[in-house]
């Protein structure tokens, strides 16, 4: 049955004549480059989230010895997220004909039989299906993240981050395995000779090159990233972004004509309780509590900042101009230096949410550009930007800017 040319376990099975190690190695190797930056984007982009610093901003509890490299986030350059995770978003996607080009390059030994010649060979195909499936639930998941599309069996941000794992280890290992072979194979294009398990004995008429292939794989990915990279650069290219789901116009006119995640009508924010008669803001700390209304913030300095909304579906915002006042100079009314304030717990009126509320560390609230914003670009806020006041922090994921600020509580988290 092995031999039988119908069946997919038998090597005459498989008849293009691209399939090749050369081709198999490029691929790779791009791949190689693409995905060690994407893992790499990808544990920055958690480490910003500052997980270690409260258990709400931790979507992984239970990462343990994962977590070793976690660092307190910083605050410059205040475009680091909207970098990190502009890469991290548009690299993925523009590697996916990469990725499935390759997959198809190598299908043939996912047929091969017996399945498992040794206990090395067997160890080496459990390592390949963890490689395969490990790629392909990654790149769907962060897909389908950054397309809005919640279909998970579970959060995304465990799902993601352990499959990151997984996938990085068997990755490596793969890597390892096949990197002097990927070399030589591209030193001798010529050499390819059916006997590899990628060279097909009876190979069909060809109807393009190899390197007329990878054209073809380099066009898919290069249209990918034209349609994509718009969402993170902003200003024209934003209409570019066809693939992005904040990629299309912005959001109305004017100076908060900027985009939005998520609305104060999704949030479930009415305008009854944002009111200047009903909203007060709460804010506690070493000395005791104070209330303030919107007019008190409004006699207090008042500051502004340059700075982006940067979020983890790697659409960002240009740089808009906020004006409020200081976290570390409402720090100080509660009894805190304001050169050397602690951290925060802030709390959104919204009432459902994974980000309704949310820690910054004290280097964030010690930031002068951090602020409580009132304004943006010379405008009251809108509701959908948060108003009455909302948080704005240079190069914080923008899930801790948190929108209609309800309390701030300063003191070590």
């Amino acid at each position: 049955m092995r031999d039988d040319p119908r069946l997919p376990s038998t090597p005459g099975f498989w008849r293009s004549p691209l399939r090749g190690p050369w081709f198999t190695s490029v691929l790779g190797l791009v791949l190689l480059v693409g995905i060690t930056v994407l893992f790499v984007t990808g544990l920055l982009s958690y480490a910003a989230y500052n997980p270690d610093l409260s258990p709400v901003n931790d979507k992984t509890p239970d990462k343990g010895v994962l977590g070793f490299y976690l660092f307190a986030w910083p605050t410059h350059p205040h475009w680091l997220y909207r970098l990190n995770q502009g890469v991290h978003v548009t690299l993925g996607i523009t590697l996916i004909p990469v990725l499935l080009a390759k997959l198809w390059s190598v299908v043939p030994r996912l047929f091969t039989l017996p399945p498992a010649r040794s206990l090395a060979h067997a160890l080496e195909r459990i390592s390949l299906l963890l490689l395969v499936g490990g790629g392909l639930f990654e790149f769907v998941t962060g897909v389908l993240n950054v397309q809005l599309d919640y279909v998970f069996p579970g959060s995304f941000y465990p799902l993601h981050f352990y499959g990151a794992w997984v996938f990085f280890a068997a990755f490596v290992a793969h890597a390892c395995l096949k990197l002097p072979a990927a070399l030589r194979a591209l030193r001798h294009l010529r050499d390819e000779r059916p006997g590899s398990d990628l060279v097909s004995p009876r190979p069909a008429a060809p109807t393009v090159s190899r390197r007329g292939a990878l054209w073809f794989v380099g066009g898919g990915s290069l249209l990918l990233f034209v349609t994509t990279v718009g969402q993170t650069l902003g200003g024209p290219l934003r209409r570019t972004a066809l693939l992005a789901p904040h990629g299309g116009s912005d959001p109305g006119t004017g100076p908060n004509g900027f985009q939005i995640n998520k609305t104060a009508a999704y949030a479930g924010i009415s305008a009854s309780e944002t009111s200047a008669e009903a909203w007060r803001l709460v804010v506690t700390g070493r000395t005791g509590t104070v209330r303030l209304s919107r007019a008190d913030l409004l006699q207090l300095p008042l500051h502004s900042a340059a700075l982006p909304i940067a979020c983890v579906e790697g659409w960002s915002t240009s740089d808009q101009w906020w004006r409020g006042v200081r976290l570390r100079d409402l720090a100080a009314l509660v009894g805190y230096d304001r050169d050397d304030p602690p951290d925060v717990f802030v709390e959104s009126l919204q009432r459902h949410g994974a980000f309704r509320r949310a820690a910054l560390r004290a280097n964030q609230v010690a930031d002068p550009r951090s602020l409580l914003a009132l304004y943006v670009n010379g405008e009251e806020l809108s509701p959908d930007h948060g108003h009455p006041a909302r948080v704005i922090v240079p190069a914080a994921p923008g899930v801790l800017n948190t929108k209609w600020v309800a309390r701030l509580t300063f003191g070590d988290l």
